[in-house]
């Protein structure tokens, strides 16, 4: 059973203007900003601008929008950082990992043989992360 949405959680609080963020694409449903603590040079969010904790209880326009959405920032990925693969995650509630409760997409460029960096690990420079998203913002 999933619990309530917060509207307080930090991702509506970018959605909302009270936290910066380093966007790199918004339409009518969707918002899409730089991973402050990424994987990987590039690693980007896709959210529903509507209220959704996670895909147990989002509306399937939103999350046909969100998929759509996801699809853009990975081709775009994909050219501005000359990926050779995109990994798309994904979490629903705490069992499986979710820590931000409204629904987000991680789209991450991904190059063989370079390893990950561990989840939440690292704060990426705020140079480095508005640079990586000119550059996705230029691909798009």
């Amino acid at each position: 059973m999933t619990e309530t949405y917060d509207p307080e959680n930090i991702f509506a609080k970018i959605l909302k203007g009270e936290i910066p963020s380093n966007k790199v694409y918004e339409d009518d449903l969707t918002f899409a900003f730089m991973d402050i603590m990424p994987r990987a040079d590039g690693h980007t969010l896709v959210i529903p601008k509507n209220q959704a904790r996670n895909i147990l209880d989002v509306d399937s326009v939103d999350l046909a929008a969100v998929m759509t959405s996801v699809q853009k920032i990975a081709r775009g990925l994909v050219q501005a950082f000359d990926a050779d693969g995109i990994l798309i995650q994904q979490f629903n509630e705490p069992a499986a990992g979710q820590i931000v409760y409204h629904l987000h997409f991680h789209v991450i460029p991904r190059h063989e043989g370079v390893k990950l960096k561990p989840p939440a690990s690292e704060m990426a420079d705020q140079e480095i992360l508005q640079s990586n998203a000119y550059r996705l913002r230029a691909a798009l």
